[in-house]
């Protein structure tokens, strides 16, 4: 295993070479500086995948290293492990820690670091909020027992990697924000950033915005923050007939572009609907990460393909990176489970050529 705190690395990021010290550089002042400056060109350089290791509690699995060397050598350079606090907690008592898995996440980041991959930590599931089931007893939003709990989670992790430099770890604090009001994600995410800042001033730190990732986080803009966008529109495509997504009998199959409510979705009306507000955050210094995006795999193929382009065209013209949800499973290039793919085999894993050749166009040169 490597040890952070000693090694001397290299990571390739955006296809420059980076000879860097992972405790941070000259000084955290000078890092610091260099990181702001820089701060829109490093986001857009970065692209990847989600990797659902520590997703779910009962499918929790070691990051495999074959897994990083092969998204490395397909030429990607980012991945997201969206967590499910309760892997690393013993039984219901939310603040007694597991170190046996905390090290296996360690492993993962080491791992990732040594490929030159940047990592990004998310509380999918925190004490008190998540999109899965089952849901929270607590309410993140409106009880401060369980921002507490999220505090002593956020912290944990601070302190565990406060030297690892910002070019490899960054976190991303909660994921997909219900409609709650500004005042209530204001006040959560700036108590949780003020518990971090204690003690890593660094880091970059990702925020999604309400409305489960749609809406900018406007009211977070003078927390200096990444402002994570979730693409998932039209939702037909990207979630046809999931099954924990609505109940999709008689729904037509998709195609693209989606004639739906009136509406033609194409790249122009995705573009004014949902991407054209998040400007506004870009006008007042905050980068753009596209966090998660895809589209199921009951969609059909060439369905998904064409609003893909689409989605990564608008990307690549704003200067937005992005991670794919999944990178092995039925939204991603690897062990899709689609049946409308040309696969090919590589090892043991069955890869959709026309969607990977896709995406690795896209890659930031």
């Amino acid at each position: 295993m490597i040890t952070r705190r000693l090694f001397l690395s290299f990571a390739v990021l955006g296809g420059g070479v980076w000879f860097l010290n992972p405790r941070s550089g000259n000084s955290l002042e000078e890092s610091k500086v260099s990181r702001d400056v820089n701060k829109f060109k490093f986001w857009g350089k970065l692209c990847g995948f989600n990797l659902q290791n520590f997703f779910m509690v009962h499918s929790k699995r070691c990051v495999e290293e074959s897994e990083i060397i092969l998204l490395r050598e397909l030429g990607f350079n980012f991945v997201r492990f969206p967590m499910d606090y309760r892997c690393w907690i013993k039984g219901d008592n939310i603040y007694d820690v597991n170190e046996t898995v905390l090290k296996e996440i360690d492993s993962a980041i080491d791992i990732c670091i040594k490929h030159g991959v940047h990592v990004c930590l998310n509380f999918h599931r925190a004490p008190g909020w998540t999109v899965a089931e089952p849901p929270e007893t607590l309410n993140l939003w409106k009880e401060e027992e369980a921002l507490k709990a999220s505090c002593f989670h956020w912290k944990l992790f601070a302190e565990r990697y406060r030297d690892v430099s910002y070019r490899y770890l960054s976190y991303n604090l909660f994921n997909e924000p219900p409609a709650i009001s500004e005042d209530a994600h204001r006040r959560v995410i700036g108590k949780v950033i003020e518990e971090i800042r204690k003690i890593d001033s660094e880091k970059y730190i990702l925020c999604d915005g309400r409305r489960w990732g749609a809406v900018p986080p406007l009211e977070l803009a003078d927390f200096d923050i990444v402002a994570s966008f979730h693409m998932y529109h039209p939702f037909t495509i990207t979630h046809y007939k999931a099954e924990w997504a609505g109940k999709w009998e008689g729904v037509p199959v998709p195609t693209y572009p989606l004639e739906e409510k009136g509406v033609v979705w194409n790249r122009n009306t995705i573009e004014s609907n949902y991407i054209s507000h998040w400007h506004k955050l870009e006008q007042k210094g905050v980068p753009i990460f596209v966090g998660e995006f895809g589209a199921y795999n009951k969609t059909p193929h060439d369905v998904v393909i064409r609003w893909m382009k689409d989605c990564l065209d608008i990307f690549q013209k704003h200067g937005w990176g992005w991670a794919l949800w999944n990178f092995k499973g039925p939204f991603g290039p690897l062990d899709s489970g689609r049946v409308d793919v040309v696969y090919e085999k590589r090892g043991e894993v069955l890869i959709d050529k026309e969607m990977l050749r896709l995406l690795t166009r896209y890659l930031s040169q």
